[in-house]
């Protein structure tokens, strides 16, 4: 089966929640990182492979959302979702804009 190549763009904490109850053990979603853009000092790290699960022994990297558009290309990224809460309407479209532009579905 091919999975769907995907990223979540996301604040760590509503990403990671949405990860383990949606696509931890999706075997049709190949989720290859997270963004962060709110969290200091979490860019670098690794979503751990003991919570990723089977799917991701090696864990899941946390990239600064800024570079979005690179890792949409460099990773064949064909899926962004966005994981934030509490964020106005203007700012979901403006990152949506960028997802679409550099080729993924939102």
């Amino acid at each position: 089966m091919r999975r769907t190549r995907t990223l979540i763009m996301g604040a760590a904490g509503r990403d990671f929640h949405n990860f383990n109850t949606r696509f931890r053990d999706n075997e049709s979603v190949e989720i290859v990182a997270f963004t962060a853009a709110q969290i200091p000092y979490i860019v670098g790290r690794t979503y751990p492979p003991e919570l990723a699960g089977a799917l991701y022994p090696k864990g899941i990297l946390i990239h600064d959302e800024s570079e979005l558009e690179t890792l949409i290309r460099e990773k064949h990224v064909e899926q962004v979702v966005f994981s934030y809460s509490d964020v106005p309407y203007a700012q979901v479209m403006s990152k949506a804009s960028r997802a679409q532009a550099a080729g993924a579905d939102f």
